[in-house]
């Protein structure tokens, strides 16, 4: 009788997670950002989530959560109750290069994370402030190579998409410019526009209006293919730097132990919000590259993560960085 009184007992409390991932969501869901507003991260974030929003019967609340390249926000986020209520916009800086750069990283990206689906790969360019003397990509490596321990260059914090590309670009250049950190890509962009800061490595999510308007210099696309968004810059192959070749990604995680139902309905919904007209044009205005059919999944995302984390940790180590 004990035995079954407690099987009845267990019964029971199974069937109110059931219940509760059947009818899912039933009040907002917070989408923590990890860098400051205004940045690419949150711009595609709060576009797909808009949508998302309308699928779900729920609002998506986007909360920027800054500090340590991201890594903050994704520790957070790791540390969250796995229900589905709050989960992460995590990029190629939160969730693959703080492995290599993070000696004491207090999560896995691939063990502490449920990957729910990636919403746009966001290409990266060289920037300069308007009045940097380079009129084109071989100027701007002469120049950076003759003065390069005079310049600075502007990040959205060690860690971020900002910062780890242009590690890459100043490795392949072998130049050392001091690095101004900002509390987001948004920030730091708004430096560069000020003049306050010599050049920068940006999602092209980021730069658009800015390489439009003639507020900022823009000297190559690390893409193969120019981008439709600024079609007149060249890609970094025609410039002359082929082994520049780097694109950055944005895509939703929730924490370890979520629900398989109701990451199917986050995921289900995120696949709903990119097949929208509206909001491809949105993101493909920026810039954005739309991932399309598998490579929209949980499984795809996963596998992605890793290829990542494969390729970053060892440019990372080479150039013998590490943050604290």
């Amino acid at each position: 009788m004990k035995k079954l009184l407690l099987a009845l007992g267990a019964a029971l409390l199974a069937t109110v997670p059931a219940a509760a991932q059947s009818d899912y969501p039933t009040r907002p869901i917070t989408v923590i950002v990890p860098f400051a507003a205004g940045g690419p991260t949150d711009t595609v974030t709060r576009i797909v989530g808009e949508h998302m929003s309308r699928t779900l019967g729920q609002q998506l609340v986007v909360e920027n959560v800054v500090g340590a390249g991201g890594t903050t926000a994704s520790t957070r986020a790791m540390r969250a109750t796995p229900d589905g209520y709050t989960i992460i916009t995590g990029h190629m800086g939160t969730h693959a290069a703080s492995v290599g750069l993070y000696p004491k990283l207090a999560y896995d990206p691939r063990k502490d994370f449920e990957p729910i689906g990636l919403i746009a790969g966001t290409p990266i360019l060289i920037l300069a402030k308007k009045d940097f003397p380079a009129k084109d990509l071989k100027e701007f490596i002469a120049y950076v190579k003759a003065n390069g321990s005079k310049l600075n260059e502007a990040h959205a914090g060690v860690g971020s998409v900002s910062f780890t590309t242009c590690l890459l670009l100043n490795h392949l250049l072998g130049v050392k410019p001091t690095l101004i950190p900002f509390t987001g890509t948004g920030p730091s962009m708004n430096a560069l526009v000020a003049g306050q800061v010599d050049y920068m490595c940006d999602q092209i999510v980021n730069a658009v209006p800015q390489v439009q308007a003639g507020t900022i210099k823009a000297y190559a696309v690390a893409t193969p293919q120019r981008n439709p968004a600024l079609p007149d810059v060249p890609t970094t192959v025609e410039a002359g730097l082929p082994d520049y070749q780097t694109s950055a990604w944005n895509a939703l995680f929730a924490p370890k132990g979520t629900p398989k139902p109701i990451l199917d309905k986050l995921s289900a919904a995120l696949d709903k919000a990119l097949s929208d007209e509206t909001v491809r044009k949105r993101l493909l205005d920026l810039g954005s590259d739309i991932p399309e059919g598998k490579a929209r999944g949980q499984e795809a995302l996963a596998a992605h993560v890793k290829a990542e984390i494969d390729k970053w940790t060892p440019i990372i180590k080479a150039a013998g960085i590490e943050a604290k």
